[in-house]
């Protein structure tokens, strides 16, 4: 480590600036680490190059007038994502990342059609192969052909030469996030370049990264997460990030655990599911090969963190040398730009049982672990500096003291600017007010949770919570069960939601069944056929059991029937509107 460098972030008010500095101070320091699907495909860059190429990048998008217009950038995950990222804001534009839709999938391409709708982009950057796919999809999205693409000009020679430097600010918009939650609509939050500074800022002071920091990761960069922690942070800190395609993850998930263990990864993050999944894939040789030792900080965020992950994983790696003190859970959404909330980096995960009958009820009631009405809650830390994060009652807009249940509000310089060209929903969301005492403006999470002892915990999403006889049940607890009551369903792939019958609230609960036994019906390893009456039997039998709920209805559909986000998570709402509206092709069916 060079330790006569100037700390560029202490005088910088834009990610331009930042990285400016850094090209200047340490050229030749590689940042960046893609590995392909084979040896002879991974890349890596340095400062200098970035900066390079994000000018060579810039140049010809000023040339078209884009200073304070929106560009869209369509990439695979890689580090032609990172320079047109950066291109863009070289540019002085805003930048739009989104994801490049799957052939023969028109769900990706009426996705990209309302993002183009809404933000509005003057130009677009991808690669001659994906602009190919989308002129093929055009029928299905007239705009996409529409809007004016550029493939890239990264590597064009001397272009980087007719750059001119902009004048941007702290407040200038950096980019347009697009939510990929279950909403049907996807809006647009409008991050600044303050915004992103504030929130690495945080990041690095909390989770305690230093410019010897090597994170290893393998989530999508058009995720809010991947982008802000893989992409921005190791920038902000100065350290290396080496990252993998998230399919290769998707195809083989211990990858990403060989990838820390080969390149003595020190930081990682991924959603729940992640942890979850390696646990159901390890075998014994890779366990004899992991060495996890390195590991110091895997944050838990993006989606429920759950107590029996967390300690199976641990459980699980324990021989590999992985410490229970480096899982890490947090909370965070892209409206406050990423984290709101963190533990301390050497604690062990805080857990708290509670009763799931009282819970049910908005109750915060302590219980003994072995209580078979227990239900354990992870601490996902406390506030993290410079920022206000406070428990309301939805309807009163009053404050709540601790152990009540009730939404997340937020407050701080993290906290975003709002929906893009929404300000019917910009101020529904990002402008509540406490009404015994006026103060605001905060940010309507809309996530549940309450404080005990200045820990936060997340107990569910206000407008996901299923009312029953009386008794609220969360659907992430409903789907936990529903997909592990039978094998041939597949692991994270269940939706449950309500629906109103004859002014009744019912579960509904949606499941996608495993490649093995679709489309054939017929299990690949017995060779036996597979009885859908027999799988929704076993998911109305265990939700039945451990929730004490009957479930309305519950379908089957056949794999890559349950619309997912591009990180992987399922989207609730949209289900529940294709259910509604009799859109689900569903192979089997029982009421």
């Amino acid at each position: 480590m060079n330790t006569s460098l100037v700390d560029p972030t202490l005088d910088t008010s834009t990610w331009v600036d930042l990285l400016r500095s850094r090209a200047i101070q340490q050229p030749e320091q590689k940042v960046f680490h893609f590995l392909g699907y084979e040896e002879s495909q991974d890349s890596s860059m340095t400062y200098g190059e970035l900066d390079r190429r994000a000018r060579a990048i810039a140049a010809p998008l000023q040339a078209l007038g884009v200073v304070g217009q929106r560009v869209m950038i369509m990439y695979p995950p890689g580090i032609d994502y990172i320079t047109a990222f950066f291109g863009c804001l070289y540019a002085g534009a805003t930048a739009v990342p989104t994801y490049p839709p799957r052939a023969k999938r028109n769900l990706s391409l009426h996705r990209l059609q309302h993002i183009i709708k809404d933000a509005q982009p003057v130009v677009g950057l991808t690669t001659p192969e994906i602009l190919a796919t989308l002129k093929n999809g055009a029928e299905a999205a007239p705009l996409v052909t529409q809007l004016h693409w550029l493939t890239s000009y990264a590597h064009t020679a001397g272009a980087e030469d007719f750059w001119q430097e902009t004048h941007n600010e702290s407040d200038t918009l950096a980019y347009l996030q697009y939510t990929s939650g279950s909403t049907g609509s996807p809006k647009g939050v409008m991050v600044t370049h303050g915004n992103l500074l504030h929130n690495a800022k945080l990041s690095r002071e909390h989770f305690e990264f230093h410019p010897g920091t090597h994170m290893v990761s393998w989530v999508p960069p058009y995720h809010d997460l991947g982008l802000i922690l893989d992409i921005l942070q190791p920038i902000y800190t100065g350290f290396l990030v080496t990252f993998m395609s998230p399919f290769s993850f998707v195809q083989h998930p211990l990858r990403w655990l060989h990838v820390i263990s080969d390149f003595k990864g020190t930081a990682t993050c991924a959603p729940n599911f992640a942890y979850e999944l390696c646990s159901n894939k390890v075998t014994d040789a890779d366990l004899a090969t992991l060495d996890l030792s390195s590991l110091e900080w895997a944050g838990n965020i993006a989606e429920p963190v759950r107590s029996t992950t967390i300690e199976r994983f641990c459980k699980i790696f324990a021989p590999c040398g992985l410490r229970p003190e480096a899982l890490y859970p947090a909370y965070g959404l892209a409206e406050a730009t990423l984290f709101a909330t963190g533990g301390m980096r050497a604690a062990q995960s805080i857990y708290l049982p509670i009763q799931k009958s009282a819970l049910e009820r908005q109750q915060v009631v302590p219980a003994a672990p072995e209580c078979d009405d227990a239900y354990t809650l992870v601490g996902c830390g406390h506030v993290l500096g410079g920022q206000k994060v406070i428990v309301v009652d939805p309807k009163t807009c009053i404050e709540l003291p601790p152990e009540q249940i009730g939404e997340i509000w937020i407050a701080g310089p993290s906290v975003t600017q709002g929906y893009w060209n929404k300000p019917e929903a910009t101020a529904e969301v990002f402008d509540a007010h406490l009404a015994n005492t006026g103060e605001g403006p905060f940010l309507r999470s809309g996530d549940l949770g309450f404080f005990k002892e200045e820990e936060i915990y997340v107990t569910g999403r206000r407008k996901d919570v299923i009312i029953v006889d009386g008794r609220n049940h969360y659907p992430q607890d409903i789907e936990l069960t529903a997909g592990t009551s039978h094998p041939a369903i597949r692991p994270g792939l269940c939706v449950a939601f309500s629906v109103d019958i004859e002014d009744q609230e019912q579960l509904v609960v949606i499941a996608e069944i495993d490649q093995r036994y679709c489309p054939t019906g017929r299990s690949h390893a017995s060779g036996t056929p597979l009885d859908p009456q027999a799988v929704i039997k076993a998911i109305r039998q265990s939700i039945s059991e451990q929730h004490d709920v009957h479930a309305h209805q519950i379908l089957l559909l056949k794999p890559e029937g349950i619309q997912k986000t591009s990180s992987g998570k399922v989207k609730r709402r949209t289900c529940r509107t294709d259910y509604l509206l009799g859109d689900l092709d569903a192979w089997a069916w029982g009421a």
